[in-house]
């Protein structure tokens, strides 16, 4: 044993330099430990060699060939041509970059065995700069292995990399994880020898099945550490949390019994139930964190101010952060609606304000003015000075990176969190990634609410839905008319002003998640519908609203369309969150195969919010894939939003769901949460019965890198 520490930097292996070891650090390698957990992608099998004749352009194999010759070829790029044969045909190795010494060594009569990608060369088929070894005569047949392929970054090939894992796995002289109780699982250093390693168990030939079912046990073991750790890490967190001290908002003026009265509707039980989970935080000393789960239209705004109230009372500020202008200008409306006449000022913040406007409000919020701040991103830019931040309220709190929520912590001393989200979150990801948070669900939607019928139509039939909305307008509904993209060339822009590509991003996560619509298929764009839809309905008032537009033409279609002056909204799912408009009753959503479960039914969920029948109609362009047939199916079937998270998390994976609170805020190194979702209550099992023992915790949470992460609580 060479007496390696998992924390060693990578240039304590030999080979490994200065310039290597700054390589690697684009791979996010700098220790021993993030050698060994940087896992392969792939596998590929040289289990058996592939004879000459059988070979096909496009494939990647083992093959073994007798050199008849090797020879220069000056063509357009100089190469050696190495010609090889065996009893059923013959291969030609191409070499771009050689020296004088390789010429040499491809004397005729030697064996090469190659691993590469086949290719129709000039001459026939050809593998350009294959691994290879040469043989004084015909080679043995080959071990029975699996060679593991690696991430790359330039410079640094996957045999080199695998090499100095391999010499980290033979002289790692510390304890790597440790046994988990009563489960049946291997060491954490035996299961990374099995996921690294090459050969098979010695003296036997695995078969396929065989071999993959102990990879998938190593792998197992792997992710169920790192489980654990984060587990071990937000629990840690909600300790950690307790040792704090914050201003505490207890019951004073009691502004918010004058709110209910005021409001004109009474609470849902689920509501009120929530409403005291919320204040009773507030009441103390020990800084709320609490994550706010409900349905769209279930009532999640009026708990908020409930909570800006309770700061209110004490002198106290709330910033309320949304992740686009439009929402924010909506609960700007909200809340200067209720609160105003209670003689708590209100203000919004946001990018677009001209600068003597912004001026006035940085005043405003600085001198204490505005007790309750709305705004997006611009919240906690650096000009933004509170007076006396107590309350921190996020809305889609997944929308943002925990770089932009940990500077709006700043803006307080150690303000109380409430992170909202209308995404209804599976009960298993809540336990993975929520630990650390207390969470609150509203379960019930305000009486009087009726269901949206969702019907899913083809494509075919779109002249028909295009009828059905002239009729529609005609018995006095508003309409949303929802497509993917703005134009066939150009780009979405996202509410926070960073620039997306809506439908190739959506395409690409399809592509990537199995949601099988053909890359191909025509794109009904935003603009040639709006054109389309006014030349079809020339009597019916509509308007355009997309993230390119200039925000004051945004800003006035939303209003004239909430005011009843705007009959059909043809939009982007720029208008997915937060848009309430009570007569729109009528969604029709252009090319739905396209979008995954949880965002459609954010965009179903701008219908079905007043009193009058609502309907979303579901376009889709055939033929469907089963994955996305049975996406529709679940739409059409169900309106409950944890029944459809629960469905989308089965299909499409946590990415949709979670958003940055998986990719940005902690992006698991192996773990993928859909595949891996029943590990998660082993992980929470095994911590919650591990001793109280802060070293023990240490070692499991070092092991992942959350060590530093682990000793303070992330507001």
């Amino acid at each position: 044993m060479g007496g390696l520490k998992l924390r060693d930097s990578v240039t304590a292996l030999r080979g490994v330099g200065p310039g290597s070891a700054k390589r690697l650090a684009r791979l996010g390698i700098a220790e021993i430990r993030d050698l060994l957990l940087h896992l392969p992608l792939r596998y590929q099998d040289r289990t058996r060699t592939t004879p000459l004749g059988e070979l096909a352009a496009g494939t990647e194999c083992l093959v073994a060939g007798e050199v008849l010759g090797a020879d220069v070829n000056y063509g357009r790029r100089r190469s050696l041509l190495v010609r090889l044969q065996d009893d059923s045909g013959r291969l030609a190795m191409r070499l771009f970059h050689y020296s004088r010494g390789q010429r040499e060594s491809f004397a005729p009569g030697a064996w090469v065995r190659c691993f590469g990608a086949v290719r129709m060369g000039p001459m026939g088929l050809e593998m350009v700069h294959p691994e290879y070894r040469l043989f004084p005569s015909e080679p043995p047949p080959p071990a029975p292995e699996l060679t593991p392929v690696y991430r790359q970054t330039e410079g640094i090939a996957t045999a080199r990399l695998a090499g100095w894992i391999e010499a980290a796995l033979a002289d790692v002289d510390e304890e790597f994880g440790i046994p988990l109780p009563d489960q049946d699982f291997p060491l954490l250093l035996d299961a990374l020898r099995c996921v690294h390693g090459r050969a098979v168990d010695e003296g036997d030939v695995e078969d396929g099945e065989a071999r993959t079912a102990r990879l998938a046990a190593a792998r197992r073991r792997i992710v169920l550490d790192e489980l654990l750790a984060h587990y071990l890490v937000m629990r840690r967190r909600r300790a950690a949390r307790g040792g704090l001290a914050t201003t505490p908002l207890p019951p004073t003026r009691q502004l918010g019994r004058e709110l209910l009265r005021n409001l004109g509707f009474r609470l849902t039980g689920a509501q009120a139930r929530v409403a005291r989970d919320v204040l009773n935080d507030l009441a103390s000393n020990v800084p709320m964190m609490r994550l706010l789960q409900g349905d769209v239209g279930s009532g999640k705004t009026v708990i908020a101010a409930f909570a800006a109230i309770r700061a209110a009372e004490h002198g106290c500020q709330t910033a309320l952060m949304a992740p686009t202008e439009i929402l924010a200008e909506q609960h700007f409306e909200t809340f200067s609606a209720w609160l105003g006449p209670l003689g708590i000022g209100v203000g919004l913040l946001t990018g677009r304000l001209a600068a003597a406007e912004r001026r006035a409000r940085l005043a405003a919020v600085a001198a204490g003015e505005d007790l309750v701040v709305v705004g997006t991103h611009a919240l906690f830019q650096s000009g933004v000075e509170f007076q006396r931040l107590a309350l921190a309220i996020v809305d889609e709190q997944h929308r943002f990176g925990v770089e932009q929520r940990m500077m709006l912590r700043h803006k307080g001393e150690v303000p109380h969190h409430l992170v909202m989200t209308a995404t209804p979150i599976p009960r298993t990801l809540t336990m993975a990634l929520y630990a650390d948070m207390d969470v609150s669900v509203i379960d019930e939607l305000p009486p009087g609410r009726q269901a949206v019928r969702t019907r899913v139509v083809a494509m075919s039939r779109r002249n028909d839905v295009i009828a059905h909305v002239g009729q529609a307008v005609v018995a006095g509904a508003q309409v949303y008319w929802v497509c993917t993209v703005i134009d066939d060339q150009e780009g979405e822009t996202n509410g926070g002003g960073q620039p997306t590509t809506e439908a190739t991003a959506t395409r690409q996560a399809s592509s990537n998640l199995g949601l099988g619509f053909p890359p191909r298929d025509p794109e009904r764009a935003a603009t040639t519908t709006f054109d389309e839809l006014q030349e079809l309905l020339p009597n019916v008032r509509s308007a355009l609203v997309h993230g390119r537009l200039p925000a004051t033409e945004k800003a006035a279609a939303m209003a004239a369309f909430k005011a009843g002056e705007i009959d059909l909204l043809v939009a982007t799912t720029v208008i997915e969150v937060g848009v309430d408009v009570p007569n729109a009753s009528l969604m029709v959503i252009d090319n739905a195969e396209r979008l995954g479960l949880a965002q459609l039914h954010q965009l179903r969920g701008r219908v079905g919010r007043g009193s009058a029948r609502s309907d979303c109609v579901l376009l889709y362009q055939p033929p469907l894939s089963e994955v996305a047939t049975q996406r529709l199916a679940v739409l059409r079937n169900t309106n409950d939003g944890f029944a459809i998270a629960e469905k989308d998390l089965e299909l499409r994976g946590p990415g949709d769901i979670l958003g940055t609170r998986q990719t940005g805020e902690q992006a698991f190194r192996i773990a993928d949460l859909a595949e891996d979702a029943a590990l998660v209550p082993i992980a929470t099992r095994i911590g919650d019965a591990l001793p109280d023992s802060a070293e023990l915790a240490g070692q499991i949470t070092s092991t992942w890198a959350f060590g530093a992460e682990a000793d303070y609580p992330e507001m």
